[in-house]
């Protein structure tokens, strides 16, 4: 997730603080043990598609209602299902269209469903759950103001209407969504909006047909790649839509739909980091293979949170940069197509898309070695470390994104352009809608490029001290 700061025209990252963790008292065995937040989801559960439907009856409130179905399979019996939830009061569970007992646990952030019989490897069940009331509330208490991370609620104001969106990275859509909310479970995602007229929705995915209501508005979206929890976008305000040319970068040549969202009143100047998305989307394209989903753009928010790359439709500031921009597009290749098996492998979304920029800046006629010499200096000054985090506070560190973009940056040097980019798009091709970790990583990069290639990429990886700067030949 690229919380980016710019100064001085070097992306700078902003720590996230500690986040409250889910309690490991229901025992760590019957979670996905991830080595930074061991109490998120379920082992065994296998979660394929979430047909979502959210109706924000008062936007800028914390209020929502929902139902969901879950369509899933298992990987070993399970005799209950265990959805990571922390929002509104469920109402009501449906197993196959059966009425079941369901339990919250609140402490470990929890929501146990009883099936009928135990599900088992091979079978398909489809789980709906109905909730209503207000979103939970996933944050850290010691930060102020606090981040608080899933649903957002932004109050009307004298010169704004009350609008909501997701920012869930990388704990937080479980506030919102009863999920198995870990990026090792990716899904498709069908979402359905319903706000009142005068609104617009917008969500991950390819838009359908506007449906109308009684003095409301349905809008629907259709992610038909998967991705992790945590990049699903979603976003309610009274938005301009801007629609442009699709972009022929997809898969096979296919149409990239082009469509950004700003609150009604944005100053062209804060649209000005997107006039050259299109050609954002061919550079990128060019280094890291064809653009994996059917649309992109942006949907600009009223606070002043970090940016974040949710699917399809990265969440933007008021006030960014054109190389924030184009950190966020990368991302979509590496974090919401490529994604991190668990969350101590983050460097592997925020390393890719930090050397995007340098890759942008060298298209733009700018000096990527300098830039990388500029991140090298920066980590000289301030201290690194090995790039597998170990503790929640080094998932967004200055390593995670400037080390691990010079990662990269020695690979090249190493193998050279030619060779670099037919890794990169090697890479691409082969995790497409998959979650991988940093040893995939290392041993796909020894196929690929040889032990000189992987040798180099894995002394960034793994050595306690900062290694010397990587210089391209020319």
């Amino acid at each position: 997730m690229p919380r980016l700061l710019l100064l001085l025209g070097t992306a700078l990252a902003v720590s996230l603080p500690a986040l409250a963790q889910p309690s490991a008292s229901a025992g760590t065995t019957a979670t996905l043990g991830d080595p930074i937040f061991p109490g998120l989801g379920q082992a065994g559960l296998d979660v394929r598609h979430y047909d979502v439907a959210l109706t924000v009856a008062e936007p800028g409130t914390a209020r929502l209602s929902g139902v969901v179905t879950l369509t899933l399979t298992a990987t070993r019996p399970l005799a209950e299902v265990r959805l990571d939830f922390l929002g509104p009061d469920v109402t009501a569970a449906h197993w196959n269209g059966q009425p079941v007992p369901f339990r919250p646990e609140a402490e470990a952030q929890k929501l146990v469903v009883v099936p009928p019989a135990p599900l088992r490897p091979g079978q398909e069940a489809r789980l709906t759950v109905e909730y209503q009331g207000t979103a939970g509330a996933i944050f850290d208490p010691d930060f102020s103001p606090a981040l608080r991370l899933g649903w957002q609620a932004v109050p009307a104001a004298a010169d704004q209407p009350g609008s909501n969106f997701a920012f869930s990275e990388p704990n937080g859509t479980h506030a919102f969504l009863p999920s198995n909310d870990h990026p090792s479970d990716k899904a498709t995602f069908t979402t359905r909006v319903t706000v009142p007229v005068g609104y617009t929705a917008a969500a991950s995915g390819v838009e359908g047909p506007v449906v109308e209501g009684n003095g409301t508005r349905t809008f629907v979206f259709t992610q038909a790649q998967p991705i992790p929890t945590y990049a699903l976008a979603v976003q309610v305000n009274r938005f301009e839509r801007v629609v442009s040319p699709a972009v022929p970068v997809g898969v096979n040549g296919s149409p990239v739909a082009r469509r950004d969202y700003s609150p009604a009143g944005t100053l062209d100047s804060t649209r000005t980091p997107y006039a050259h998305t299109d050609e954002m989307l061919r550079v990128l394209a060019d280094w890291f293979g064809p653009y994996p989903f059917g649309a992109y753009g942006v949907a600009v928010v009223a606070p002043p949170l970090p940016a974040l790359e949710t699917a399809t439709l990265s969440t933007m500031p008021p006030t960014t940069s054109e190389r924030t921009a184009v950190h966020e597009l990368a991302h979509q290749w590496f974090g919401d197509d490529v994604s991190p098996a668990t969350w101590a492998d983050v460097w592997l979304n925020e390393g890719f898309a930090t050397y995007a920029e340098l890759l942008w800046t060298e298209t733009q006629g700018g000096d990527g070695q300098a830039v990388a010499a500029r991140w090298h200096a920066t980590l000289a000054q301030g201290g690194t470390r090995p790039l597998v985090a170990t503790q929640a506070g080094q998932l967004f560190d200055r390593s995670a994104y400037r080390r691990g973009a010079l990662a990269l940056h020695a690979l090249r040097a190493a193998v050279g352009d030619a060779a670099f980019r037919a890794f990169l798009h090697a890479y691409t091709a082969r995790f497409s809608g998959r979650s991988l970790g940093t040893a995939d990583l290392l041993a796909f990069a020894r196929t690929q490029v040889g032990e000189a290639g992987a040798a180099a990429l894995r002394t960034w990886v793994e050595a306690p001290e900062l290694p010397p700067l990587p210089v391209l030949a020319r």
